[in-house]
């Protein structure tokens, strides 16, 4: 067997410091109540752009030579990604172009044009946005900064994992949501290489679940997209995947999905009981603990909260105790 990629998580956490939030990991103890163990919440949510994807960001674009990204960025994006993206591209003044499909809500797109974006809406996918963001990369000399599939990005989100570990070392599991795997993979790899017991579960919606699909074929497979409140998660891994699926097949045991109502509970207890406005993709760890598909470990657990960026629709349907708006 091949060895893993390598995922040069220390040059990482040198390159993100001072750029990103070193997150809080703080106790859910309702949480904990009603699942039987220690319950904490790593709270990605409170990152600048509102979404643990500023630590992929930073970290690539910060390895990526002067010279070169001084011709610019450009990415594919559900919304969280472009938006972080975007953030460390204005903090370095360079510019950057965000490819997404027709399906991003509206909420992302505003986020993307006030965080001062060149945004290309295009086709019905993500696959179809990745295509067009390596068209403009050919076309105008400026990096492509993958969303997901790539090492330097793989080792801005294990940095989640380090803090964890710091935090919390007696910590049992860690939930994690899933889409393309750049943030399980990054967990799970951190988590491997400081020889820990740790385990690192998956967490994505049920539908369209590509990562999940992929895992149970044996190989990248594509899905048509479908509405979802955990919108964030959705889009394909690539067929021709290099490093995630791999990554995420070798060293993570456990996926589970979870259904919109699920998903909607999660994000209202989170409101309910945390006062925190988190988005669906965001929420399905703790959606996972409640509908009973995760079994806690014998020991802490900790949710991944991986981002804040709710619809305006469906804070204000949270805000008035209403039921989950169809998808």
């Amino acid at each position: 067997m091949s060895s893993l990629p390598e995922i040069d998580i220390r040059s990482a956490r040198e390159r993100l410091h001072g750029r990103v939030v070193r997150t809080p990991l703080v106790p859910a103890p309702e949480l904990s109540d009603q699942v039987g163990t220690d319950v904490y919440l790593k709270l990605e949510s409170v990152q600048p752009t509102g979404s643990f994807k500023v630590r992929g960001a930073t970290s690539k674009i910060l390895s990526i030579p002067e010279e070169e990204r001084s011709l610019g960025v450009v990415t594919a994006s559900t919304g969280n990604h472009g938006r972080a993206v975007s953030y460390v591209a204005r903090s370095l003044d360079i510019r950057a172009t965000v490819c997404v499909s027709h399906g991003v809500p509206h909420g992302k797109l505003d986020a993307l044009h006030a965080v001062g974006a060149t945004v290309e809406v295009v086709g019905d996918s993500q696959t179809v946005a990745l295509q067009r963001a390596h068209e403009i990369a050919e076309e105008t000399g400026a990096a492509f900064v993958h969303p997901f599939d790539d090492p330097e990005v793989i080792a801005g989100q294990a940095t989640i994992a380090a803090e964890v570990l710091e935090d919390l070392p007696e910590v049992a599991s860690i939930l994690v949501p899933l889409s393309g795997g750049g943030l399980l993979a990054g967990i799970a790899t951190a988590l491997h290489e400081a020889s820990v017991a740790t385990q690192p579960i998956g967490v994505s919606m049920e539908r369209a679940a590509v990562m999940a699909t992929s895992l149970e074929a044996g190989k990248p497979v594509d899905l048509e997209e479908e509405p979802t409140l955990a919108d964030s998660l959705l889009g394909d891994i690539g067929l021709d995947n290099r490093y995630t699926f791999d990554i995420v097949s070798r060293l993570v045991q456990d996926v589970v999905l979870v259904d919109e109502n699920a998903i909607w509970t999660a994000m209202w207890f989170l409101f309910d009981n945390h006062r925190l406005v988190v988005e669906g993709a965001g929420a399905v760890g703790v959606a996972g603990l409640l509908m009973g598909a995760v079994v806690p470990s014998a020991g802490p657990t900790v949710l991944v909260i991986s981002g804040a960026n709710a619809e305006p629709s469906h804070v204000q349907a949270l805000l008035a105790g209403n039921p989950a708006p169809t998808m």
